[in-house]
């Protein structure tokens, strides 16, 4: 469900680090008008590549085609259960394991300003 705002350029200018800070949740997303007419959409950095990579596989032909290919074969049952992938590739030797997509979370070391001896 998509979270949609209506509000003049005008007002948007008052609300601007508000409205920055709001487009960062999922789905929410402004639309700024001038005269009363929707001029330009504001979202989230995030949200905007995302729609632009959809953007980008809805419009390669290739992809679709193989998309296409594989929603038919998963319809006809030509498919494989994860379990069994897991014997075909040999991962039903190892322990449990979880995977999980990368965090937007960044890690790295913190400098300390050191002093030359």
């Amino acid at each position: 469900m998509n979270s949609k705002t209506t509000i003049s350029i005008t007002e948007a200018r008052k609300r601007i680090f508000d409205i920055a800070e709001e487009v960062q949740k999922p789905n929410k997303y402004y639309t700024l008008t001038e005269k009363g007419r929707p001029k330009v959409v504001l979202m989230s950095a995030e949200e905007f590549d995302s729609l632009m990579e959809n953007l980008e596989i809805l419009s390669d032909p290739k992809i679709m085609a193989n998309i296409k290919k594989a929603e038919e074969e998963y319809k006809n049952g030509e498919c494989v259960s994860w379990e069994e992938t897991k014997k075909l590739l040999g991962w039903d030797k190892f322990p449990a394991s979880l995977v999980m997509d990368k965090s937007n979370r960044r890690y790295g070391v913190k400098s300390k300003n050191r002093r030359k001896k």
